[in-house]
């Protein structure tokens, strides 16, 4: 059985110490637990913050990564106690958006002075205008930061971000099925080239994944954001895969209105993301009959991730007083179809 990535006897130096970096992943799900699976191969000291069965499976068989690349299997300490890891060097969070304002309780045992937390959220985060020069610097988005809340469980300034273009999913307990992509793009809310950005993207390098530390990773968010905002909600509200929608005239043309609208936003806030509207369209439907994470959450009564997506930019659009006819009113579709489901966060 090949391994993920051929051997490289050369680890960069942050791993090759007495004191490897370590990383503590809350949400030790798909994409969490693959991240820590291929950090502890590269050598770092990982610790994985988990519940439930699976993680009963990760802490008697450790994690088990399929992949068209080669599978393994890593075995990193697993817990549901962070307060048993202590101070990390680096929080790699795998929850959900909706699910930062109550990670305290996680958060905190794992933090010391410069502990930094990766946030490998899809939509806009509760950072975005931290330490953004013009006229919105600092300021809270309401959606995706009620009252604060957020900032105070996770201080901006610990936050880097991140954008993730890998695809996987829990094949069962312990099971990671890696399905493409290894790419996640980092980069810090204030524009620089950081150490500590480095330092991480080494280690996920070391680990065979593809990590560019990015100068301005708003232009990533907005990106990837494109398909998010128009594909998740309608195929809640459709119950329709990605390639259904795009077959069908009338919504193939609404995902294309919504994602027009989402980059005059983007450009409202200072923001143009170099992106063919067409090309973005045509990739996501070859991805094929896949239901999006959207959809698959109000398939298992799960609360819908629809704040950071949709609601945010909705947010961002009266604030800088851009029209969005079509954005508004799916997304109070999709907030109805959350609140008499009972899926709201």
């Amino acid at each position: 059985m090949s391994a993920l990535l051929p051997y490289c006897p050369t680890f960069p130096s942050a791993l090759r110490t007495e004191s490897p970096v370590k990383v503590a992943v809350v949400g030790a799900g798909a994409i969490g637990a693959y991240v820590g699976a291929a950090l502890h191969r590269a050598g770092a000291q990982v610790h994985l913050i988990a519940r439930g069965p699976h993680l009963a499976a990760m802490r008697r068989d450790g994690v088990r990564v399929l992949s068209p690349r080669g599978d393994f299997t890593a075995l990193p300490n697993a817990t549901d106690d962070p307060s048993s890891v202590g101070p990390v060097d680096y929080v790699f969070l795998g929850l959900k958006a909706n699910s930062y304002a109550v990670s305290a309780p996680l958060v905190h045992p794992l933090l010391h002075d410069r502990t930094a937390v990766i946030a490998a959220q899809n939509g806009i985060p509760w950072w975005y205008f931290h330490g953004l020069p013009g006229p919105y610097a600092g300021r809270r988005i309401e959606s995706v930061d009620p009252g604060g809340a957020v900032s105070a469980t996770l201080p901006p300034d610990r936050a880097i971000g991140c954008v993730v273009y890998a695809a996987t999913e829990l094949a069962g307990p312990g099971v990671v099925r890696h399905l493409e992509g290894t790419r996640f793009s980092i980069g810090e809310p204030d524009l620089t080239v950081s150490q500590r950005c480095r330092d991480f993207s080494e280690a996920m390098v070391a680990g065979g994944l593809k990590c560019p530390v990015e100068p301005d990773l708003r232009n990533d968010i907005w990106i990837k954001l494109l398909g998010n905002i128009s594909f998740n909600p309608i195929s809640a509200l459709s119950r329709a895969t990605m390639a259904q929608i795009c077959r069908h005239r009338d919504t193939k043309a609404l995902v294309e209105t919504m994602m027009r609208e989402t980059l005059e936003v983007a450009a409202a806030v200072g923001c143009h993301p170099r992106i063919s509207v067409e090309r973005r369209i045509a990739g996501a439907e070859r991805v094929g009959e896949h239901k999006t994470s959207t959809l698959q959450d109000l398939e298992k009564g799960k609360p819908l991730e629809l704040d950071v997506l949709l609601a945010a930019v909705v947010e961002l659009a009266a604030l800088t007083r851009t029209p969005v006819p079509k954005l508004c009113a799916v997304h109070a579709l999709a907030d109805l179809l959350a609140t008499t489901t009972g899926s709201a966060a």
